[in-house]
């Protein structure tokens, strides 16, 4: 068998060999706060004990911090107007349809997970939701399955099977903690047994969106979370955890949501079929933020985009409307995936289209989302120490492999 590579390029950048196994964990929404609270509270011993011998650093994620953009960002090191991946959903010019941007042949760029496959390293990838999975696991040899799914995988399809027997858990709701909890169960059945050189984690964020940092199940959340990442020490990996976004109330101080709806404002002052309201945020799984967040993509189809620009950035709650140049040079997007304009909400806002496109029922607590620069600070946290790290560098998400592989000892 040939010796590995000494090091690996993807998409810019080079990438050292790993020495021991290196576990990259996404906690989907997991604002920093969350982690200072639990500690706080005494529910996360070896999260705490990282302060003497770990890494932690602040980083921000790209926008619009939503699931899609950020996790293909930290698996190719790379931001949106790399890979391609802007949103969760978009307007397909070319189909003249709206669509999710869950697959694969949206991709442009390719990952670090199925570089390093190809050099030789053993790679296993396991997301909480199987929207992700495609896209994590393109052109990647080796082992890739969702929790949602878990009961599903193949040898053939997912490099693996007898996932629910190997893990000891059911098949969780796609809507619970314990969605995110498989993730960890089987990433540590699968470090004990398999050894993979690299692992990608990533969670679901149904309790981020539920829970304030500091209450009970938050706090229980990273309870059950930090039991794990001991394990996986325990094992010998290096461990980098990090966040695909932050999370907010998006409320009055009665827990109301703050919402614009955009699509209903714009239709009332430049007429119906003017404009086109775009939420990236939307997916599959919206009984938890009812498809609103605080970024919106605008086309301008009959009125002049200075009319509407200045309509948007009059309203109660919009933070910045930017036009499309100026939005991707901004916030790293691709230009042909956005609208003419760009419109990011502020802290305590979210936007909507049409108020009858969006059932809130479902929600059953104060809103919380994400979206907008408000939630894009993260955690950047590993188990080892770095000994050097560069001076007045941006910290940002997608560092998340160059820290584990080539900046921690």
């Amino acid at each position: 068998m040939s010796s590995p590579p000494p090091s690996v390029a993807v998409n810019g950048r080079s990438y050292r060999w790993p020495q021991r196994p290196v576990v990259v964990v996404c906690v989907d929404g997991c604002e920093p706060e969350y982690i200072n609270q639990a500690i706080a509270a005494g529910c996360t011993p070896y999260l705490a004990g990282l302060r003497e011998s770990g890494t932690c650093l602040t980083a921000d994620c790209v926008v619009p911090s939503f699931t899609n953009p950020n996790n293909l960002s930290i698996v190719t090191g790379a931001p949106p107007s790399v890979h391609g991946i802007c949103g969760n959903y978009f307007w397909d010019r070319d189909a003249s349809a709206e669509v999710m941007m869950n697959d694969p042949k949206y991709l442009r760029a390719g990952t670090i997970l199925a570089a390093f496959a190809d050099a030789g390293a053993k790679v296993a990838v396991i997301t909480a939701k199987d929207k992700l999975r495609a896209l994590l696991g393109h052109r990647m040899s080796g082992i890739c399955f969702s929790s949602e799914k878990a009961a599903e995988a193949t040898v053939a399809g997912n490099g693996i099977d007898g996932v629910v027997a190997m893990v000891g858990m059911p098949v969780p709701s796609v809507y619970s903690a314990e969605l995110s909890e498989f993730v960890f169960a089987a990433g540590v059945k699968l470090a004990a047994s398999q050894r993979p050189d690299i692992m990608y984690l990533s969670t679901t964020d149904y309790i981020q969106h539920k829970a304030a940092p500091g209450i009970g199940a938050a706090n229980d959340f990273y309870a059950m979370m930090d039991r794990y990442l001991a394990q996986l020490d325990a094992l010998g990996a290096t461990i980098v955890l990090t966040a695909d976004h932050g999370m907010n109330a998006k409320t009055d101080a009665f827990g109301r949501p703050n919402v614009i709806y955009l699509q209903d404002v714009l239709d009332a002052a430049c007429g119906p079929g003017a404009t086109r309201v775009i939420l990236p945020i939307t997916d599959p799984y919206v009984v938890h933020h009812g498809a609103l967040g605080s970024f919106a993509t605008v086309y301008v189809l009959t009125s002049t985009l200075a009319e509407v620009a200045a309509r948007i950035a009059a309203l109660p709650g919009v933070e910045e409307v930017l036009n499309r140049d100026d939005a991707c040079a901004r916030f790293e997007l691709p230009g042909d995936r956005i609208g003419d304009l760009v419109v990011v909400s502020e802290r305590l806002t979210v936007i909507g289209t049409s108020r009858d496109r969006h059932d809130l029922s479902g929600l059953g607590v104060p809103l919380r989302s994400h979206g907008g620069t408000s939630e894009q600070q993260v955690p950047l946290i590993a188990n080892r120490r770095a000994s050097t790290l560069p001076a007045g560098r941006r910290w940002r998400n997608f560092d998340a492999f160059d820290l584990g592989l080539n900046l921690l000892p």
